[in-house]
């Protein structure tokens, strides 16, 4: 027999679907599969922290907001400032001084967030870098004794997802995907309301990031820092930013703690877009020549994910062509069903919407603690309507309590892997991918959490000058 067709049958004989599903796995990813953890973070909750240290490490796009909002939660310091070029460090400095905060030691230079991770004055690394710099920052931060927060998604490979939840189980630091949709305020009101039984059973779920970026983003000069996000779209294809419409949905459907995902197979449109774009701006533009003549991601991205109870959810991506701005989040179940985009926020809990006035009963019944506590300040602090400063402000207080974290380790796992496992379904003409379990069987005991105060909300928010 031949060492490969040993191989083959040794990975069917284990239970991995890597070489007969072309799952781009190495041993690294398909031995940790097979081992026991160390240690289970579903559930963790780390030492009370009385104040937590923050260092930032990016400050281009989402970076200066994220200290912004993260200098009105009190019980914090912001330590530490980093980003590539040091200019953007001084103006993240600005925010804190404007604002008579102490100002942050500065980092700067290729791999100045090493330092960053080294120094023994911060308990947060709080990421706000491009895509690839994800998890080298997150481990990198837990091995050296710290916190870790990702902006989404946490990881680009199914090798980085294992990196990530054995780092973190090792260590016993957390490592949170910033996935901010989780606390939109419609999210966590459906959340409550599929954790209650409200929906009855919910057996579908369909989330989505459907945003035209390509004019004001994508191709801008000034937009992503040496257009690295325009280089994703032009160099894979799948479904790469699935998380924004996958969280909230996973969180209803239990996923990790009750279920899990088992399977998931994806399709593409052809580009039709971005590829004429390059072509076009190249001919006035030698600055575009590089990304002229490219075969660029698949337009629409439709990935359609199987649990282990038999219950679906789907995943669309598109941010290159002309629609409204759509995440659809809509969650189906057994007595009801609940769907946000296009506004107005809907439910239906028999064969037609329910009127304003028993929507409003349902808000009344169903809103969590949580934005009773902080939602009104968390819209005039701002970040996405709020939902930025109530993921914040809600890290923080748990870390401040010793709570456990909504978002584990293992969410952001499973969540950001549907990234490169749906490119692995395309090259395979959409056939099925497993999805490894990265919980390692502890999906079946594991239980839900609830977004509520859960005993701490002893965080209040400062009285600083907006900037």
């Amino acid at each position: 027999m031949s060492t490969d067709r040993r191989s083959f049958l040794r990975n069917i004989a284990l239970g991995s679907g890597a070489v007969a599903t072309g799952i781009p796995t190495s041993n690294y990813a398909n031995n940790l599969a097979q081992q026991a953890a160390p240690f289970n973070m579903c559930g963790f909750a780390a030492p009370k922290l009385p104040v937590v240290r923050i260092g930032v490490v990016g400050l281009g796009q989402r970076g200066p907001g994220a200290v912004d909002r993260l200098s009105y939660i009190e019980g914090v310091e912001i330590k530490a400032l980093c980003d590539k070029y040091s200019d953007r460090v001084d103006k993240a400095q600005n925010i804190l001084t404007k604002k008579g905060l102490p100002k942050a030691k500065s980092y700067s230079g290729e791999e100045g967030w090493k330092a960053l991770c080294e120094s023994n004055d911060i308990d947060l690394i709080y990421v706000t870098t491009p895509w690839h710099l994800h998890t080298p920052i997150s481990v990198y931060a837990m091995k050296n004794g710290k916190h870790a927060a990702s902006e989404v998604p946490a990881a680009k490979t199914v090798d980085e997802c294992w990196e990530l939840v054995e780092t973190s189980e090792k260590t016993r630091k957390h490592m949170m995907m910033l996935e901010n949709c989780c606390y939109d305020f419609f999210e966590l009101l459906t959340l409550n309301m599929a954790r209650n039984g409200a929906l009855g059973e919910v057996i579908h779920a369909e989330g989505a990031y459907n945003h035209d970026l390509t004019k004001d983003y994508l191709f801008d000069k000034d937009g992503y820092a040496d257009m690295w996000r325009l280089k994703e779209n032009m160099t894979r294809n799948g479904s790469l930013y699935p998380t924004h419409g996958l969280g909230p949905i996973a969180q209803c459907m239990n996923i990790n703690r009750g279920d899990k995902f088992d399977y998931l197979t994806s399709m593409s449109t052809n580009d039709f877009t971005m590829g004429k774009m390059a072509n076009e701006l190249a001919a006035k533009d030698d600055f575009f020549k590089e990304y002229a003549n490219k075969n660029y991601r698949g337009n629409m991205n439709n990935t359609i994910i199987k649990t282990n109870f038999g219950k679906t959810l789907l995943v669309q991506h598109d941010v290159s062509t002309i629609r409204p701005y759509s995440r659809i989040h809509l969650v189906s179940g057994t007595k009801g069903m609940a769907q946000k985009y296009p506004s107005p926020e809907k439910i239906a809990l028999g064969h037609s919407w329910l009127k304003p006035e028993e929507m409003k009963e349902l808000q009344a019944k169903y809103t969590l603690p949580i934005v009773k506590h902080i939602g009104e300040i968390a819209k005039n602090v701002g970040g996405h309507g709020g939902m930025d400063f109530i993921m914040d402000w809600r890290l923080i207080d748990c870390l401040r309590n010793g709570l456990p974290l909504d978002q584990d380790v293992y969410d952001a796992a499973a969540w950001s892997v549907v990234g490169p496992l749906s490119e692995a379904s395309l090259k395979k003409r959409s056939s099925s991918v497993d999805v490894p379990d990265f919980t390692r069987g502890a999906w079946k005991t594991n239980k839900p959490h609830d977004m509520t105060l859960d005993g701490g909300g002893n965080t209040n928010v400062r009285q600083v000058k907006k900037v």
